[in-house]
């Protein structure tokens, strides 16, 4: 390709994967490429960093959002970035950009949220920024601690390992969807349609699973994971892409919300599980006796959904024999651009 080709790619060209790849060559290849920053400080120990990003209109609308559940939700996805790298919180940091005709009342409720998200993981606001904006931005840097022979990496995943989530999948797209289009959801009940709708706007990060799971996995057992915020299938793909493996997932072993059987039909609920996203669960890989026994330890609703294969193909298993195995790709989930 010539120079002048190469000059005029735009992002939505690449979309983000291919943009991602072409700025990792600018970062130490040893650092990135989990959901965190990972910096030795201290023997033994490691720095967590992680930085995620929500604009206006884009990841958050007062047409779904209040600016407390707004506020709430930045800081889940952050803790839950920490929680898929093994590490426990120290703080946050937020960098605000904010249009001058801004409801001050609205920035004070936005903050009003991440600080009750954050208190039941006794995390501090430490610092940030504030600077003029043509549209509302949040940013938020997240620092955790570890082990440094306790860190979760996507590449840690193992041929014959099982493929453990926590949590049911699909509610959050489900309560976004009811946001979106109230007259939608006939057969629920209002207390089925606000558990839902509170799946999206106050989701849980899963920080309460790492004492279960270190309790279970001795340190010389590696752990593969990540959150399933961008949707579980993605998350699976993503582990298999870092660790050079395959998986065959179980489609009937998914958990999902109860109410989608009086609701949805079995593709539309499935759909919402893959590739909805925002549920804030862990997807974690780890040999078959130990994540056996995470599941009968985190009890409701997590499970065993497949295994890691040889080979790069994730495929998904139908047990109607008339479904084929649906091979799945980054393509089909969420993408920025």
């Amino acid at each position: 390709m010539a120079n002048n080709e190469l000059s005029s790619l735009r992002v939505k060209d690449i979309g983000e994967q291919g943009l991602l790849a072409k700025l990792q060559r600018f970062c130490p290849q040893e650092i990135i490429g989990d959901d965190a920053a990972v910096l030795v400080t201290t023997p033994g120990k490691s720095l967590v960093v992680t930085t995620d990003v929500l604009v206006d209109g884009v990841h958050f609308s007062n047409l779904t959002t209040s600016p407390e559940d707004a506020g709430w939700r930045a800081a889940a996805a952050n803790l839950s970035d920490l929680a898929a790298m093994g590490a426990t919180p120290l703080g946050i940091a937020v960098g605000l950009g904010l249009p001058g005709d801004t409801i001050v009342d609205w920035v004070e409720r936005l903050y009003q949220g991440m600080t009750e998200c954050l208190q039941r993981y006794n995390t501090p606001i430490v610092g940030g920024d504030i600077v003029r904006s043509p549209v509302v931005s949040l940013s938020i840097t997240a620092f955790g601690q570890a082990d440094s022979d306790r860190i979760i990496r996507r590449s840690a995943a193992q041929v014959g390992y099982a493929i453990a989530i926590t949590g049911i999948h699909g509610a959050s797209r489900a309560g976004l969807e009811l946001l979106l289009n109230p007259e939608i959801g006939q057969n629920l009940k209002e207390a089925e349609k606000a558990a839902l709708i509170a799946s999206h706007q106050r989701p849980k990060s899963r920080l309460d699973v790492l004492p279960i799971l270190w309790k279970i996995c001795p340190s010389t057992i590696s752990v593969a994971g990540m959150d399933s915020s961008d949707g579980l299938a993605d998350a699976v793909l993503q582990i298999c892409r870092a660790s050079n493996v395959g998986a065959i997932l179980e489609a009937k072993q998914i958990p999902l919300p109860a109410v989608f059987d009086n609701w949805l039909t079995p593709e539309q609920a499935l759909n919402y599980a893959l590739y909805g996203g925002e549920d804030f669960e862990l997807v974690l890989c780890l040999p078959q006796y130990q994540a056996s026994a995470l599941v009968q330890q985190l009890g409701q609703n997590a499970a065993i959904i497949g295994t890691i294969t040889s080979g790069t193909s994730v495929l998904l298993h139908h047990e109607n024999t008339e479904i084929p195995d649906q091979v799945l790709t980054l393509n089909q989930g969420f993408q920025h651009f």
